[in-house]
């Protein structure tokens, strides 16, 4: 079980990739961002992004699965309080792979819930895989910062 002990300011994890399916894009944007570069072929050609495009939140709900499945899942998460940053500074096309990781940027432990630990994390997503040096790709396409909150193996709940 991944507990609030097990970050550290300045960590990164590869959380894997995914390959954007086109009809998984286009019944989201449906459903809850039905703009039309989001759901025609011809719109999109038409719009800034020269062709269909994904909803940002489609792409950052591609990342959460991914973090889910890496992290959540295998972890003593207790949630999320929020964030304050997100950003989509690159479109996202059908037939994409991009590759989900994330950085922890500050923890802390709860003064008033000494069992949960408070974990700051940038979340970002690129196309392409990272470099053969083992860096990432330039090409980012969604980014976010936000806090987890987490169990403390040290100090279990009440």
């Amino acid at each position: 079980m991944i507990s609030f002990e097990d970050f550290a300011p300045g960590q990164v994890r590869q959380l894997g990739s995914v390959v954007v399916d086109r009809d998984e894009m286009v019944t989201f944007a449906r459903r809850f961002d039905p703009q039309p570069f989001h759901l025609d072929e011809e719109a999109g050609k038409a719009s800034i992004f020269g062709r269909l495009a994904a909803s940002g939140w489609f792409t950052a709900g591609l990342w959460m699965r991914l973090y889910t499945d890496a992290i959540l899942l295998r972890s003593d998460a207790l949630g999320s309080p929020g964030g304050d940053e997100i950003a989509w500074p690159a479109p996202v096309f059908a037939g994409d792979e991009l590759f989900a990781s994330m950085e922890v940027i500050e923890t802390r432990r709860s003064a008033s819930k000494p069992w949960m630990g408070l974990v700051t994390l940038r979340a970002w997503m690129r196309r392409g895989a990272p470099d053969s040096d083992g860096t990432d790709s330039d090409d980012v396409v969604y980014r976010a910062r936000f806090t987890g909150m987490y169990g403390s193996r040290e100090q279990p709940r009440p």
